[in-house]
């Protein structure tokens, strides 16, 4: 639960529509969940302004699918990240409001409507190769309140493409740009807008990228100042501090 859930449901107790021990039972799980495989931690939207989200890399459907409901059943919005269309019909076993954003490779819920941030997020990546780390950033990014507005195929590659974005790039109030290969495009982003700008490094390449290594050390050496990096492929990182920028 966030801080507007708890409100609203102190509220409530205090105008009798709720009582005392049905509030006493939605409360009982904070500010964990022992599920003896899995701690859920339903306090830490109320901690640090973002829900717990499911990283469903290394879980099986059915440890995804389990979490998942209990998130469901504490009332606020669910993520579960890097999950598959296996993971994602176990969710919907569960949960049948469940919706599978499938190059992303998320599982979202939305049950609240989350405070709105006070800008856009403008979304950036160099190449269609890149939209899957993309895509996780938006749909993070949207699920946690934010306008998103996604600017694809924009690689240094081809400069004009970019350059005809100028308009959307000055009007966001802070950007995530992913870009593999030698990740040239945040710093040229960079020096286009004045804005914050998170660099997303992807593993995007051939072989002397390394992984996105490459990418990432570029970044890292940037001479744009308004830029910072996060970690290769971390579209939701990325995602979660335009965020809270976005919310400031």
């Amino acid at each position: 639960m966030d801080r507007a859930q708890i409100e609203a449901l102190l509220t409530s107790v205090r105008e009798g529509s709720t009582a005392v021990p049905e509030a006493l039972e939605r409360l009982r799980n904070l500010p964990f969940e022992d599920m003896g495989f899995a701690k859920v931690d339903h306090h830490r939207a109320l901690r640090t302004g973002m829900p717990e989200v499911i990283f469903g890399a290394g879980k099986t459907p059915g440890q995804i699918a389990a979490i998942f409901e209990h998130m469901a059943q504490a009332g606020g919005n669910v993520l579960a990240t890097r999950t598959s269309a296996e993971a994602f019909a176990a969710v919907k076993a569960v949960e049948p409001r469940a919706e599978y954003h499938e190059l992303a490779r998320a599982i979202t819920l939305t049950q609240a409507a989350p405070m709105p941030g006070k800008g856009t997020v403008a979304v950036v990546c160099a190449g269609t190769s890149d939209l899957p780390v993309a895509e996780e950033a938006a749909v993070t990014a949207r699920l946690m309140g934010n306008t998103v507005e996604l600017i694809a195929d924009v690689g240094v590659a081809g400069i004009h493409r970019l350059l005809a974005q100028q308009k959307s790039l000055k009007s966001a109030r802070v950007l995530v740009v992913c870009a593999g290969m030698e990740g040239a495009l945040p710093t040229v982003v960079g020096g286009l807008v004045h804005a914050p700008v998170i660099a997303v490094p992807t593993s995007v390449g051939y072989g002397a990228s390394l992984g996105g290594i490459a990418a990432l050390l570029g970044m890292l050496n940037t001479c744009t100042p308004n830029i910072s990096v996060v970690n290769i492929d971390n579209g939701f990182g990325a995602a979660c501090i335009a965020s809270l920028i976005n919310h400031l």
